[in-house]
């Protein structure tokens, strides 16, 4: 079984929604975030009780930052041939199997990634009832 390397804590600071402005009132103006820019908007003026605007303080810690609860990061495989390049990060990084990828070459790249120590997160999926 591989074990990630020791890391710090993963705290993720806050989990806030940034949605467009006025999103809420018209069909036409779509939730995703857009930077105000109007010479009245409350949002980019950053008045209490509106809606919090997209700033640097957000961010989560960078030691941390996109790594999975195990302590992995995920690396996406399409084929047996993308192992190779976590022969040596197999403590860092995960194998994640695209959506895309067979059944057949599924369990080529589970048997591969077996063979060199190396943790797949969905290495499960789409396999026959006896196999699991």
């Amino acid at each position: 079984m591989v074990l990630p390397l020791a890391h710090k804590k993963i705290i993720h600071k806050r989990n806030t929604l940034f949605i467009r402005f006025q999103s809420d009132q018209w069909k036409r103006v779509q939730p995703a975030w857009r930077k105000p820019r109007g010479i009245d908007n409350p949002v980019r003026r950053q008045y209490l009780g509106h809606r919090p605007m997209v700033s640097q303080g957000y961010g989560s810690d960078k030691a941390t930052r996109h790594m999975l609860r195990n302590g992995f990061y995920e690396f996406l495989i399409h084929n047996v041939k993308d192992l190779e390049a976590l022969r040596t990060q197999n403590t860092t990084y995960a194998a994640l199997i695209g959506s895309q990828v067979s059944a057949k070459t599924r369990k080529l790249i589970v048997s591969k990634a077996k063979e060199l120590n190396i943790k797949v997160m969905n290495g499960k999926a789409r396999l026959n009832k006896e196999e699991k």
